[in-house]
């Protein structure tokens, strides 16, 4: 009588196959990850302890520590109006617009 021992051997395209689903599990869990926690791939306005201030009379803006008012020629943002992230809708709009020394909201002069 005549034993024959076969042995199952995954072929190459099954191996890249479960390579590839591996490698697609790890990113959903990732951005699932990144979801869930809040992580986001914007870069902020100001780091960890700190708010943004603007400019008076210009576009500039810098980041002071929580705690402290803002350095001579410098205001905070209106209420409502503070750019969190770069890019965002505010971060966009203060590119354009500033406020005076009297705290009015005013368009900077083009090439301003």
């Amino acid at each position: 009588m005549r034993t024959t021992h076969l042995s199952h051997r995954p072929s190459a395209a099954s191996a890249a196959r479960a390579g590839r689903s591996v490698r697609g599990l790890v990113l959903a869990c990732v951005a699932a990850a990144a979801v869930l926690t809040g992580c986001s791939m914007e870069e902020a306005s100001c780091g960890g302890g700190e708010y943004p201030v603007m400019a008076i009379g210009d576009t500039g803006s810098a980041c002071v520590p929580n705690g402290e008012e803002p350095p001579k020629g410098y205001t905070r943002y209106p209420e409502g109006k503070v750019p969190e992230h770069v890019g965002d809708e505010w971060d966009t709009y203060w590119q354009t617009h500033t406020v005076d020394e009297h705290g009015k909201i005013v368009e900077v002069p083009e090439g301003g």
